[in-house]
């Protein structure tokens, strides 16, 4: 019996209507990046597993995809290892390399080994697969495309505004209606000077970060767990429940932090960053939201994340600033912010929502009908003046019937027909039908290239 055919749990196939949309989010986002002078980049799939390894924290290295060693990945293990089944001590032996598990770590690692090659600031964007061996649900896959664009080598705040900025103009023209939640990781370590916990702030934001998904209790719980007394917990109360405008809660985040100098400093880039965004026109909303934390360990000032108002999914686009990431690889003191636009989460979101235009969905503008050899050869030529001029058509390969070949046009949502009989030949005019409104009209083919551009 043949095997059935199957992919991994969390992974998708995508044919040619789905890779036609992927595309149109792929390029809408990718020319954002390019009007703000960002240049591309791509960085292998896999990575050795030193540059991966302990930069995501606990829960982020859990969820790295290892490769074993090519050979046999035995001969170098430890036999009393092996024996204990000691997965987490056996790892090093056995496998040396990983997949990716986002786009930022081995960006730190290709601006220090590319250090000679490149020029600071250092602006960069990347389209490219990660893999997490997360447990696959909606909206979250084990392979999945980020598009991440950084600044690197600049502390400067107005990196910060004009990642929002860029954020403001993607979801605009994908017409996705979207919030910026924003906070700052000096505010979080501030509020664990203030509670008396300053050696826990990877426990609180860690914790704090799942809010939205486990609930107040069970964060609560977990900070309980991590080994925080009652009474610091007591004290995160009203300081997660803050309300009100951006201005009125880092007006009363920056009294509780009054004597957290790290505090007090996070207060004021957030001041700077929506002070500089004032006269900016950014149609987007952005919200200070102080239980945000985002559990990556490396983040160290502003951080950002993306909310669809239109459907219940996590957030599509995250990022923040990161002031010492490259230093693990040796060059230390070098501040970057970024951001990752989720490509899977954003074609989800735009799928329910029937946000696609129309045009997005076509991968050919014309189609020539075949009604035979005679009527092949006329068209070859007038194909490639299409195709010289930026046109996409095709011919259908043979003179099948005509409901054939208007059905593949159907199903190809090809807007545009052509017919070419013994008529048009002697005329040297074609016939050019519109799928959509079923008009027809007749057209020299400077015409219809006009037409069709």
């Amino acid at each position: 019996m043949a095997q059935k055919p199957s992919i991994p749990k969390g992974t998708r196939d995508f044919g040619p209507a789905e890779m036609v949309k992927r595309n149109y989010i792929f390029d809408t986002i990718k020319n954002v990046f390019k009007t703000f002078g960002y240049q591309p980049i791509e960085t292998p799939a896999m990575e050795n597993l030193s540059t991966l390894m302990g930069k995501y924290g606990e829960e982020g290295d859990k969820l790295l995809f290892k490769m074993l060693n090519s050979g046999d990945f035995l001969a170098k293990a430890d036999a009393n290892l092996l024996a204990e089944r000691n997965s987490s001590k056996i790892t090093n032996q056995i496998s040396e390399k990983g997949l990716r598990y986002d786009l930022t770590v081995p960006f730190a690692r290709f601006v220090v080994q590319h250090r000679n090659d490149i020029q600071f600031p250092f602006k960069r964007y990347q389209i490219q697969n990660v893999w997490r061996a997360d447990k696959p649900q909606k909206g979250r896959y084990r392979e999945f495309h980020q598009c991440d664009v950084d600044v690197i080598g600049s502390n400067s705040l107005l990196n910060e505004v004009e990642l929002i900025q860029i954020i403001d103009k993607v979801f605009e023209k994908l017409n996705i209606n979207v919030v910026v939640k924003m906070n700052n990781r000096k505010i979080l370590a501030g509020i664990a000077e203030t509670i008396g916990q300053p050696d826990k702030i990877i426990d609180i934001t860690v914790a704090i970060d799942k809010l939205d998904k486990i609930g107040l209790d069970k964060v609560n719980d977990e900070l309980l767990a991590k080994g925080l007394p009652q009474e610091a917990v007591d004290q995160l109360q009203p300081i997660l429940n803050l309300s009100g405008t951006n201005t009125k809660k880092l007006e009363q985040i920056k009294e509780v932090l009054k004597d957290s100098e790290v505090g007090v400093k996070g207060v004021e880039e957030m001041e700077t960053v929506f002070d500089w965004l004032t006269p900016l026109n950014v149609k987007t909303e952005i919200e200070l939201d102080l239980t945000l934390a985002r559990g990556l360990n490396y983040y160290t000032g502003a951080i950002f994340e993306v909310k669809a108002l239109d459907m219940q999914i996590g957030s599509i686009t995250g990022g923040g600033r990161y002031d010492d990431l490259t230093g693990v690889f040796g060059m230390p003191d070098v501040s970057g912010v970024g951001i990752s636009f989720g490509a899977d989460r954003i074609y989800d979101v735009m799928e329910q929502l029937d946000l696609y235009p129309k045009e997005s969905s076509a991968t050919t503008q014309l189609l020539f009908v075949n009604f035979g050899k005679m009527e092949q050869a006329w068209c070859l030529p007038v194909l490639s003046q299409l195709r010289d001029a930026g046109i996409s058509c095709e011919i259908y390969p043979q003179a099948a019937k005509m409901k054939k070949q208007m059905t593949y046009a159907n199903a190809r949502k090809i807007p545009f027909v052509a017919l070419v009989g013994e008529n048009e030949m002697a005329s040297g005019q074609i016939t050019l039908k519109d799928m959509e409104k079923g008009e027809q009209a007749n057209l020299t083919v400077g015409e219809l290239i006009n037409k069709l551009k």
